[in-house]
């Protein structure tokens, strides 16, 4: 009989089973959106923000958006970070974290993204700046409003959890258009319980 590591078995039984589970998960995130996330999108401080960067950015080009995202992949392992913590030290990032925070562990990262897939605001430090290129704002900004998108179940590195990401897009009250996007990471496993 040979012998074989029970860690390697589970993982491997893991990677087998999500498949059917990224499917399960649609029905607790839309509930989850209904129950909570919804208001967030409504609430003044996060309009607000999105109306001041949306003006702000307003005629950025696309290499000013590539430039600003470099500049901040590379405050990511650097020491002095001044656009990271201007992001971070924002009012909208610190009601982010403390929406994250109250989620006791169900939420893994909180970010706001302008009409150009910007960060806004946001409870942790992303890996980029720029969200544009891929599906979560695609799939939530640019399909208008009522559009959710849900993300599929990966596993973090660094705390070996199975979360998703669910993108929504953010409308203005007084105009009804959608004037940027919303990422809510999830613990996958908190989640279905």
């Amino acid at each position: 009989m040979s012998k074989y590591c029970p860690h390697l078995v589970a993982l491997a039984l893991a990677f087998f089973a999500f498949p059917v589970a990224a499917q399960d998960i649609a029905g607790p995130a839309r509930a989850l959106v209904e129950a909570e996330i919804k208001g967030w999108l409504e609430d003044p401080l996060v309009i607000d923000a999105l109306k001041a960067q949306n003006a702000k950015h307003a005629s950025l080009t696309q290499a000013d958006i590539d430039a600003m995202d470099q500049q901040w992949r590379a405050e990511t392992g650097a020491s002095s970070r001044p656009m990271i913590d201007a992001v971070l030290g924002s009012p909208l990032s610190h009601h982010l974290a403390t929406l994250r925070e109250n989620g006791q562990g169900l939420y893994t990262e909180i970010f706001v993204m302008d009409n150009k897939g910007l960060n806004v605001g946001q409870s942790d430090v992303s890996s980029d700046y720029w969200q544009g290129d891929e599906a979560k704002w695609k799939k939530s900004y640019l399909a208008g409003p009522g559009a959710i998108h849900i993300g599929e179940i990966e596993q973090d590195e660094s705390t070996q959890m199975f979360q998703s990401q669910i993108s929504l897009p953010v409308v203005d009250p007084a105009t009804n258009a959608v004037i940027g996007a919303m990422t809510v990471g999830v613990n996958v496993d908190l989640l279905t319980q």
